[in-house]
């Protein structure tokens, strides 16, 4: 009688000590149950703040002032780096489908993702990716995959698909003018119908854009006539876009 009374209480102290290394798994999975979807609205320009502490390679440390930065920028949160917190949540895919890529921050976000393994592809415009400033280039120097349209046509979208579960979409476009100094908007949300319809465009042109469907020798999408872009980082271009534009439509 004694010996079962023992192997019972031996058998309780299992279970308890079971059930209390389970229970920090089971209070994380019911607070995932009760979690809301994520809904985020951005409004831009972003005012200018540090995002070092964002940006950081594995390993790398940050040193100089106090706060351990090496700048003099504001140290807070701002439009911007809400936007890099909610690309950086990447764990395992980032679809980008941009027509304008040249913010430095948002550029070196991509390039961190891929360092730690999120696969990534990029989808932009054949034009705009080859001005200066541009991050096209670096990505595709890091080893990221980039199509890029042939047509006549802009590829004029702007949108991020995070992990296949967070999209990403509004009017901004990715550079430094927009965020800095333009009245922009970025909507961030979990959505399954949306994310779906958003996925299934991105594929739909990732696969259109194919480099082995290239044609070399392609209709000419503009006038020769027509200025060349003056560009700065981020800079400016709707004017050059509009008169471009103008000169085309007026020679068909």
């Amino acid at each position: 009688m004694g010996r079962l009374r023992w192997q019972v209480a031996a058998a309780a102290a299992v279970g308890l000590a079971l059930a209390l290394e389970a229970l920090p798994w089971v209070l994380r999975w019911l607070r995932s149950r009760r979690r809301r979807p994520r809904r985020e609205v951005l409004f831009f320009p972003s005012q200018v703040t540090c995002t070092e502490a964002l940006l950081r390679a594995p390993g790398a440390a940050l040193v100089g002032l106090p706060e351990g930065c090496p700048c003099g920028l504001p140290h807070g949160e701002s439009a911007l780096s809400r936007l890099l917190r909610a690309l950086l949540s990447a764990r395992a895919s980032l679809e980008l489908c941009l027509f304008a890529f040249s913010s430095p921050q948002l550029g070196r976000a991509v390039q961190l993702l891929h360092q730690r393994g999120v696969r990534v592809r990029v989808v932009t415009d054949c034009d705009y990716m080859a001005l200066n400033g541009s991050q096209i280039g670096l990505l595709r120097k890091a080893g990221i995959q980039v199509r890029h349209d042939q047509d006549l046509g802009y590829m004029h979208h702007k949108f991020a698909i995070v992990d296949k579960r967070v999209l990403i979409t509004g009017s901004l476009n990715w550079t430094t003018q927009a965020i800095q100094n333009n009245r922009e908007n970025v909507l961030i949300m979990e959505d399954d119908e949306y994310v779906r319809v958003f996925l299934e465009e991105f594929e739909r042109i990732w696969e259109e854009f194919n480099p082995t469907k290239y044609t070399f020798f392609p209709q000419k999408r503009k006038s020769h006539s027509c200025a060349p872009p003056v560009s700065r980082a981020g800079g400016r271009l709707l004017s050059w876009h509009r008169t471009c534009s103008t000169s085309s439509q007026n020679q068909t």
